[in-house]
């Protein structure tokens, strides 16, 4: 049976040129870099410039993803950007980089489930393309999480980074098996009784200000490693495919003990496991596209494989993907 899937057709990333090391946050707040590895695996993170705003990383990010794909931003119909640090309380993100990449007038908005957000967006595109109104889609993720970061919080500060990575995303007719190129299954989730985990204090109708992002680092990770492997295994059943078969698992980048403990929960080969949060620490709803990216520039992910995506973030939201690359 013909099928239209809403297949990855070009992936691209941008990080800010500014790295600041475990050492560079050593001489601002009581932390080190043996402290830090230990207890994240981080060992660096890209800082945006002052003048840099979250839609700047994210129009290069989309620049790279259209050029991967073959394609102009003129014919981009939807942009969906997967953000919790927008330009500005609205217009949303997405129209700003309408704008800045010029292309037409199109359906464009912001999505905001935090790290989760990517997957979110991935889903709500699929839901489009995959229906036939829309031909060529954008789906970004990007972040400044360094705007709100207390620093003076060791706990949290040396957590995050700022970055943005992109997919195209466009109709392939399929055969309605495991073997066809695009989206195969989703499993999203929330539990709106954990807000009080990981949160920021501040809001335009609470607070009136930016606020700062506060954790309960410890909960959250208990939390993470048990509902991640739960929607996992249910995209996977969705999709048709176990997770064995996976040839690849592109995990949000939060913390190396999170990735592993759901790594070892699924009985997932290491050798599998995409890894960049050493080099970008967590960077929320961009950090799928950024690790997917790299894995692509060196070599590792290549067309036709098996590709599984988790997020897990504020909320508490989380959710997982399978698709045919």
């Amino acid at each position: 049976m013909s099928v239209i899937r809403s297949a990855v057709t070009g992936v691209g990333s941008y990080l800010p040129e500014q790295i600041v090391t475990n050492d560079d946050l050593s001489k601002i707040v009581d932390t080190s870099d043996e402290w830090i590895i230990e207890r994240t695996g981080i060992r660096q993170r890209h800082k945006a410039r002052d003048d840099q705003p979250t839609s700047d990383l994210a129009t290069e990010a989309a620049r790279r993803a259209l050029v991967d794909a073959g394609r102009d931003p003129s014919e981009v119909d939807l942009i969906v950007v997967a953000t919790t640090t927008p330009d500005m309380t609205f217009p949303a993100t997405a129209s700003i980089v309408q704008r800045k990449l010029g292309a037409p007038t199109c359906i464009a908005f912001d999505v905001q489930a935090v790290c989760s957000g990517f997957v979110y967006a991935l889903s709500v595109a699929d839901g489009f393309v995959a229906r036939g109104h829309a031909k060529c889609a954008l789906v970004i993720g990007a972040e400044e999480m360094t705007r709100l970061m207390d620093w003076t919080d060791r706990t949290t500060c040396v957590l995050f980074g700022d970055g943005a990575g992109a997919f195209v995303v466009e109709p392939r007719e399929g055969q309605g098996t495991t073997a066809d190129q695009g989206v195969l299954g989703f499993a999203l989730r929330s539990d709106g009784t954990k807000t009080d985990l990981l949160y920021v204090d501040g809001g335009p109708s609470s607070t009136g200000t930016v606020g700062h992002l506060r954790m309960a680092g410890n909960q959250v990770f208990r939390h993470a490693v048990v509902n991640i492997a739960e929607a996992i295994t249910a995209a996977c059943d969705k999709a048709g495919v176990s997770v064995p078969e996976v040839d690849w698992f592109v995990p949000h980048q939060a913390n190396q003990r999170i990735i592993k403990g759901v790594g070892d929960r699924l009985g997932l080969d290491e050798e599998k496991v995409i890894s960049t949060v050493s080099m970008h620490a967590n960077t929320s709803a961009a950090s799928i596209p950024l690790a997917m990216d790299a894995a692509i520039q060196d070599g590792r992910i290549k067309r036709g494989d098996l590709i599984l995506l988790e997020a897990m973030g504020g909320g508490l939201t989380w959710g997982a993907c399978a698709f045919r690359f």
